[in-house]
């Protein structure tokens, strides 16, 4: 998320009671995590196996719980929490804005759009030209719908990323405080769900279709048109790339790549990344003729065994 303003870094720390470590005077233009962030953004490291990345990476401004020298054109803020004071300036910049009416005044609507009754549109939801969304939809703030978009009933654009961290007395939410961008010629089945990104977007490309009741976790990049059937669930930070299809009940882990064109068969689980061009099958999934030749095998299993007990091996 980037700010209206570039913020002082001391205003930061004030706001967190924090300590500068570096230039208090530097100019922070946004807050991201550390797979999102650029030039000029804060994030935050609580976790020394992590110290080094975050460190080291594009962002200008690091919320830590360690003592270290700033580095060269960078400034840290010192932490005893970062986690907390990370979420605390999320809600600074970002507060929940409670809704008073079904379509918020705020929502941009294009021309042609058809908006179903029972339709929610939150604050600075933006939709473009020539859509329809169909009732019970729930699209929350700042999302972002292209033009000729079909929504479906009941689904939800733009829920809050599943994002905790685990403290002795329970969970803490990491507060989202990214979007939904969903770009030209979508179309997305009912009872969808599509969350948000943490601090910046999950984007559905141009031309791609869902099926009903499927899931795409947050900060999750879904390619031009790819082809998702019923039941597909998606974790967070996954990169989908152009022309994929995941059949039935794919269930895809996070952190990953699934190359362009690529094609996975039904029921199948996807735990690590996939080259393109190439049909998958299977849990953990291997090329599908691969895959089907093992599973054959395992169904003579029972024979070989009675052969090598009556051949007395």
């Amino acid at each position: 998320m980037k700010f209206d303003k570039a913020v002082p870094l001391k205003d930061l720390a004030d706001l967190t009671g924090s300590r500068v470590i570096g230039d208090k005077n530097a100019g922070v233009t946004g807050i991201n995590e550390i797979h999102m962030v650029s030039n000029g953004d804060i994030t935050f490291v609580d976790h020394p196996k992590y110290y080094d990345t975050c460190i080291n990476s594009p962002a200008t401004f690091v919320i830590i719980n360690k003592e270290v020298s700033s580095p060269p054109g960078k400034s840290l803020l010192f932490s005893d929490d970062p986690f907390r004071d990370y979420v605390k300036i999320v809600k600074h910049f970002r507060p929940f804005k409670k809704a008073d009416k079904p379509i918020s005044e705020t929502a941009i609507i294009g021309e042609g759009t058809i908006i179903q009754p029972n339709v929610f549109l939150g604050n600075h939801v933006t939709i473009g030209k020539n859509c329809v969304i169909h009732s019970g939809v729930s699209i929350y703030d700042h999302c972002v719908i292209g033009d000729d978009v079909i929504i479906h009933a009941n689904t939800v654009i733009g829920s809050d990323a599943f994002y905790y961290k685990k403290r002795p007395s329970g969970y803490d939410k990491m507060v989202s405080c990214g979007r939904v961008v969903i770009e030209n010629k979508v179309e997305i089945g009912a009872c969808c769900t599509i969350d948000k990104g943490v601090s910046g977007d999950t984007t559905i490309g141009e031309g791609t279709k869902f099926d009903n009741h499927i899931h795409i976790g947050h900060d999750t990049v879904v390619g031009r048109n790819c082809l998702f059937a019923a039941q597909v669930g998606v974790a967070g930070v996954v990169k989908v790339e152009d022309d994929v299809i995941l059949w039935g009940q794919v269930g895809v882990q996070k952190d990953l790549v699934i190359g362009k064109g690529a094609v996975v068969l039904g029921q199948s689980g996807i735990a690590k990344s996939l080259q393109g061009g190439v049909t998958y099958f299977g849990s953990p999934v291997r090329e599908a003729r691969e895959k089907m030749k093992e599973l054959a095998l395992i169904k003579r299993l029972p024979e070989v065994i009675r052969l090598l007990q009556s051949s007395g091996e």
